[in-house]
């Protein structure tokens, strides 16, 4: 029996929740409303962060667990698939579909969001145990899709059509889905034929970044950043569609003491890239810092000293920060940088057109590669903080009224009387 729309026990579902990844880092605002709201929150993954009494950790749903690598490098790449992997999946589908009844069981749960799950098929047999769990129980469930498969290369050839039809995602009645932009939107409807909102990932912007402190000359020394260098900062994961080697580019160009550090890890796609950037950066003479291992979503400290620095004091030591992305589902780091006032250079990717641009933010903009005006732009700005400053106070204000936590409570209170039936 539903409860009322106050007082909601909400189960979030994924491969993980855990990490610097955009998913990760969005659950946690979602959290952050609900919980506002007044509502209860229940994780169900193959990896979390979320305290123990609050998740059910299952290490098949995770994306790396070896098994379900095993069958995604069957079902993906080419167009046949062994009888084993289809055994295989459907073990595996039973297997998560059970643990859901459990989870659902044990935390009492009134509604599921599905975090991705349903959306990008890392984990085909957690996809479809989702889908095969709510055309059985009519549980309600919101469908909060970052990415699809469709706009992925690595998912276009396969041998997982029937997989991708039933479950990425499913056109269940008791499923209300959202998006992350309108592009999504649209293909989602001809696609699959279903409706979606439009739900923007945001930003607290009713509550003030801290202010730049001494915490980013600790930072710089940390990285062992020279002094007098600027700080040019690449806040993203190190995979191939996020272009970082065009930050290097600029960074080259600029012709200023400056030092570029990534704080993210490559992530799910390889080393490859990696190490092509760390050749770039070798022909280049630049300095760069990977400085994953320094820093994690929140800052971390034991007995006074800082063990890792949170993503809030890479930008905050920022003065620039890089951001040339072919592809975004909407741009976890565009926000950021508006949040924490700091001025971006930015790759004019299809979503940035479509959703964002249009607001009027006062950006570093470029198409495909870095032109001469790029560099010229973001040399005034490095070396005229009044510039930079009013740029960045005037985007922050657009943020607050386009990208903040009430209108995300605004649209999750619509979307919750929707999938209900109130």
């Amino acid at each position: 029996m539903l409860m009322s729309r106050s007082g909601l026990r909400i189960g979030f579902v994924s491969t993980r929740f855990a990490g610097k990844d955009g998913v990760s880092l969005e659950v946690e605002k979602w959290v952050k409303v609900l919980e506002g709201m007044g509502h209860e929150y229940f994780f169900f993954a193959g990896e979390s962060t979320w305290p123990d009494a609050r998740s059910m950790v299952i290490p098949e749903a995770h994306f790396n667990h070896p098994e379900i690598q095993q069958i995604s490098g069957d079902l993906f790449g080419d167009s046949v698939r062994s009888p084993e992997t289809s055994r295989q999946v459907y073990s595996l589908q039973q297997h998560l579909k059970q643990k859901l009844y459990a989870f659902t069981r044990q935390f009492e749960i009134d509604l599921l969001i599905a975090e991705n799950a349903l959306a990008i098929p890392m984990n085909v047999p957690l996809g479809l145990a989702i889908a095969e769990f709510v055309a059985e129980t009519h549980l309600p469930l919101i469908g909060h899709h970052h990415d699809f498969a469709w706009e992925r290369i690595r998912y276009a050839v396969n041998a997982a059509e029937d997989y991708l039809n039933a479950a990425f995602p499913p056109t269940l009645r008791s499923i209300e889905h959202v998006v992350i932009n309108s592009a999504a939107q649209r293909e989602l409807a001809r696609r699959r034929g279903v409706s979606s909102t439009v739900i923007p990932n945001v930003m607290n912007f009713d509550a003030e970044p801290p202010p730049r402190n001494g915490i980013a000359a600790e930072l710089r020394t940390r990285l062992s950043i020279p002094a007098g260098d600027f700080l040019l900062l690449q806040p993203t994961r190190i995979v191939p569609r996020k272009r970082i080697e065009r930050s290097i580019e600029l960074m080259k160009k600029l012709d200023l003491p400056c030092t570029l550090v990534i704080s993210h890890e490559a992530g799910d796609e390889g080393q490859e890239y990696a190490d092509y950037l760390r050749r770039i950066i070798e022909l280049f003479d630049v300095q760069v810092r990977f400085a994953a291992e320094h820093f994690d979503v929140e800052r971390v400290e034991e007995g006074g000293e800082i063990v890792k620095f949170g993503l809030a004091d890479a930008y905050l030591a920022a003065d620039l920060v890089t951001y040339p992305s072919a592809i975004e589902g909407f741009g976890n780091a565009f926000l950021e940088a508006i949040y924490y006032r700091r001025p971006i250079v930015v790759s004019a990717y299809e979503i940035y057109r479509l959703d964002i641009a249009p607001k009027g933010f006062q950006v570093i903009e470029f198409d495909e590669f870095i032109t001469a005006a790029t560099v010229a732009q973001a040399r005034e700005l490095l070396l005229n903080p009044q510039r930079s400053e009013e740029m960045t106070e005037r985007n922050y204000q657009l943020g607050r009224l386009h990208y903040s936590f009430t209108n995300l409570e605004r649209a999750l209170a619509a979307l919750l009387s929707r999938c209900l039936g109130a």
